[in-house]
């Protein structure tokens, strides 16, 4: 993950990276989240994360992980709702007491093995910090996928319920009316600057929630002045642990198998909604996320490049000099490679030429900075304890390194502490600033060493900015992008994000807008996610060898609505803020009923009548069509799923049954298979082998961790027979791999360069899987298909020319796999027992525009049967 900058603008080299075994050091490091990467050489690459098949854990859970994340679970949705509520709610003072009902004693729970806290032991020592003074508060947060508790706790010096209240005022006023916040000489006297701490957001991280206890046990009881004065100028909000089903299992993912620190764009967890909630609500200045492991400790700020809708220059100057105190009190600890194995900090900014990059802000860090924190940190701490060193090195050795990542987690903590002290009220103008420049329409300020006094080797590689449209619009009126359409409004409105609507039609651009379009004005203070979330993007292919993740998310692109951009604001109050968007659910009163097919909530809708038993059959144009004798179960389906079903003349042909899935995929997939409500089995070639009733399905959909060569006899045969009487639908190399295996479509798969990822250009063929797709896809390691037999049906390809939008798609090392080598190429292909897909287009539950090309292409597998009828 980390290639040393060579570059003399970053004077200070890191010359290894290096973790400890028992008595020998290890010139293996490992990247941010624990996964393997090189040792710091000028010529390494760092490894790109691709999405692994589910583990045996994750294919176990339970489908009610999915319904809590979904909010389908029972009371789930209002648990969530009240959690948010109560974090939200700033009526009362400080502190909150609570008294925590314990959690059953899990002698299982991983982190017992390291001398760590387990999760059911955190209830109790929260009720103990609470009981020390006045000065600790505990809340909930909301609840993990797998039902865990998630605890924020607050320490502050207390506040009446008057005082909170001003508080809030103030905070209010910072993001709503910064050029009046920046003149407040109130706010600059008595506000209390927001500090958030975010522990073990991968699940096997673990040491930064014992950490956070050991200095909520300090604060709750320090008299010095230093604390007092902190105290009575700051806030400071803990959240214990992010992940506790990772921690209690020894994960990465949560129980849903999601890496959460990727997650931010798409919200799809309840751990993320709840850490999105705190940083809407609490508005912190300062953030540090405490992950594992990197020898010696990695602290942010990022090589580039660097994310271009953020306020860089201010992010930079706080960033980096908060990363200087945390340096210094880690290394201060006198902990050295020849007696500990533990070597120097380092700043990747100063330390490395590229390869940790702040670029997506799918990252904690990253996407706190669109919410006004000026300084905000991933911070790796050093000795890894997680994957094959937790179950081959020895108890006393695993405790001795988690106690020196608890040691220096707990350095980097109490720097950051000092940090805000000094700089309370310089943290708090760079926050209104941020805020100031949105709302005003300011230009973003390039960084350079006039701008970031006092920040070593800027240099014109650090220098990303953008230009902010006006406004942008997602025009109303059409039947097939509506629920699309409020999808993406209620997200942007959870974001924080200021959206408005029109009240009557209205022209600009030479364009008219119907009445109920929504209009996003890019004068707003967080502007910077507004345009993160909507833009494009950028094709950064050429600014940097290789990205450690995702480099393209474009909801305007991805998630099914029209969006457009405008060149100034309508005039005339046409427009008026919401707080949701408008329902989209309708039945018709009378007649049989259409429901469209392009969107994952319609499909969601048809599964929810296939279950009850309604009888719907398939129109030509792969609509369903509900007789209007199920009206009263169509209308349930469309208040759940916020669908239209509209009133038609067409009969249907095929009939349509219950769609039961085997499933060989990721995480992301059979969650995004799941919010589509079809009835998933996990397999993969473990469970194959142990022997799996493939009567209980009706089709199998493979993009990961089934592998043909692997299966024994009796599995292979069994599936044989699977496939000689069903469809297949594959995604991705595996996918492709198992087709040419068993000879189901012919084509040739060709891989694309395995680093590639990012928002690319489509063409649709117009046939019934792809009618109404949007003609923009995404990838993750591209795959096209070429040499195509008879009977094999182009249903999509990737755009002439450059195929690529925005992302990071190169060719690789011998000059093939690259955009040009794609370009015009087909991406999906169909026959009458397969359907291929060489883009992602469920990819960790995010590109829902593309979701229901997979749904269409299922229900058509699942029908094939053996029958010679073509998908297209």
């Amino acid at each position: 993950m980390r290639t040393t900058r060579t570059v003399p603008a970053r004077p200070v080299l890191i010359t290894a990276l290096t973790l400890t075994t028992a008595g020998s050091l290890l010139l293996t490091p490992h990247t941010a989240g624990a996964e393997p990467g090189p040792s710091a050489r000028p010529s390494a690459r760092p490894p790109v994360h691709r999405e692994a098949a589910l583990d045996r854990q994750a294919a176990l859970t339970p489908t009610s992980a999915a319904q809590r994340a979904l909010g389908t679970a029972d009371g789930a949705s209002a648990a969530s709702q009240a959690a948010s509520a109560a974090i939200a709610d700033d009526s009362r003072g400080y502190p909150r007491r609570q008294v925590l009902t314990p959690d059953p004693e899990n002698p299982a729970d991983k982190s017992i093995k390291l001398g760590l806290t387990p999760y059911h032991a955190l209830a109790p020592e929260l009720n103990s910090l609470q009981a020390l003074g006045d000065r600790v508060s505990v809340e909930v947060a909301g609840r993990s996928a797998g039902g865990h508790r998630l605890y924020l706790v607050t320490v502050t010096a207390p506040e009446t319920a008057r005082e909170a209240r001003t508080q809030s005022r103030m905070r209010d006023l910072i993001e709503n009316a910064p050029a009046v916040a920046a003149k407040s000489a109130e706010i600059k006297r008595t506000y209390k600057t927001p500090v958030f701490f975010n522990n073990n957001i991968h699940g096997n991280e673990w040491e930064g929630t014992d950490a956070s206890l050991k200095l909520i046990e300090r604060l709750a009881t320090a008299e010095d002045a230093g604390t007092r004065d902190l105290l009575s100028h700051s806030r400071l909000y803990f959240n214990i642990t992010a992940n506790p089903d990772g921690r209690v299992a020894g994960t990465r993912p949560n129980a849903n198998g999601f890496d959460m620190n990727r997650d931010f764009v798409t919200a799809s967890q309840p751990e993320v909604r709840a850490m999105r909630q705190i940083m809407v609500a609490k508005q912190p200045a300062v953030m540090l996320d405490i992950h594992g492991y990197v020898n010696g400790t990695l602290i942010e700020p990022t090589t580039p490049p660097h994310g271009e809708n953020y306020e860089y220059d201010l992010f930079l100057k706080n960033t980096y000099a908060n990363a200087l105190g945390m340096e210094s009190a880690v290394n201060g600890l006198g902990y050295t490679p020849a007696k500990d194995g533990v070597q120097p900090a380092q700043i990747p900014f100063r330390d490395q030429e590229e390869g940790w990059d702040d670029w997506p802000p799918v990252f904690t860090p990253q996407y706190a900075a669109f919410h006004g924190t000026v300084a905000a940190h991933t911070v790796e701490i050093p000795l890894a304890v997680n994957n094959a060193a937790y179950n081959t090195l020895p108890v006393t050795e695993l405790r001795r390194r988690s106690a020196i990542n608890v040691d220096v987690a707990g350095a980097a903590l109490r720097a950051t502490l000092d940090f805000v002290r000094s700089r309370r009220a310089s943290l708090v103008a760079d926050q209104i600033e941020v805020f100031r420049r949105g709302a005003m329409g300011a230009a973003q300020v390039p960084v350079s060493p006039q701008t970031v006094p006092g920040v070593p080797g800027i240099g014109p590689e650090d220098v990303y900015t953008t230009a902010f449209p006006r406004a942008y619009v997602i025009p109303a009126g059409t039947r097939r992008s509506a629920t699309a359409a409020a999808r993406l409004v209620d997200h942007l409105l959870a974001n924080d994000v200021r959206v408005t609507r029109a009240t009557r039609s209205f022209r600009l651009g030479g364009r008219t807008y119907a009445k109920g379009s929504y209009v996003v004005d890019l004068h707003q203070p967080k502007r910077g996610l507004a345009n993160a979330l909507l833009a494009d993007g950028r094709d950064i292919s050429d600014k940097v060898s290789v990205m450690y993740d995702i480099s393209g998310w474009s909801l305007g692109r991805l998630w099914g609505a029209a969006v457009k951009t405008l060149p100034r604001m309508p005039y005339g109050g046409v427009l008026r803020p919401v707080r949701s968007a408008a329902s989209v659910a309708y039945v018709a009163p009378r007649g049989d009923l259409r429901l469209g097919l392009g969107d994952p909530n319609e499909v969601a809708a048809l599964n929810s009548l296939l279950r009850k038993g309604v009888e719907v059959r398939r129109a030509a144009d792969g609509s369903a069509i509900v007789p209007g004798s199920a009206r009263r179960q169509a209308a349930q389906a469309a208040l759940t799923y916020d669908v239209a079903f509209h009133a038609t003349k067409l009969t249907g042909t095929a009939p349509l049954h219950r769609t039961r899935v085997a499933a060989a995929v990721t995480p992301g997939e059979l969650f995004a298979l799941r919010e589509m409500n079809f009835e998933v089995t996990p397999v993969s070639t473990q469970v194959l082998n142990a022997g799996f009733d493939w009567s209980a399905v009706d089709v199998l959909f493979v993009s990961a961790g089934l592998d043909l060569a692997d299966l024994d006899a009796g599995a292979r045969t069994a599936l044989d027979a699977f496939l000689d009487g069903h469809g297949m639908v594959g995604r991705g190399a595996t996918g492709a791999a198992l087709n040419s295996a068993v000879g189901l479509l012919a084509a040739k798969p060709v891989e694309g360069n395995g680093d590639a990822n990012g928002v690319v250009r489509v063409v649709n063929s117009g046939g019934v899987l792809m009618d109404g797709a949007p003609e923009h896809g995404f990838v993750y390691a591209p795959v096209w298909f070429s040499d195509l037999g008879p009977g094999v049906r182009v249903e999509q390809a990737y755009a002439t020319g450059n195929p690529l939008l925005s992302g990071h798609w190169r060719s690789s090392q011998d000059g093939s796999g690259g955009p040009g080598d794609a370009a015009g190429q087909a991406s999906v292909i169909s026959g009458p027992r397969a359907v291929l897909f060489g883009t992602e287009p469920l990819f960790r539950d995010h590109p829902k525009g593309e979701f229901a090309q997979v749904g269409r292409a299922l229900f058509a597998m699942a029908q094939a049967s053996g029958s010679s009828e073509e998908s297209g």
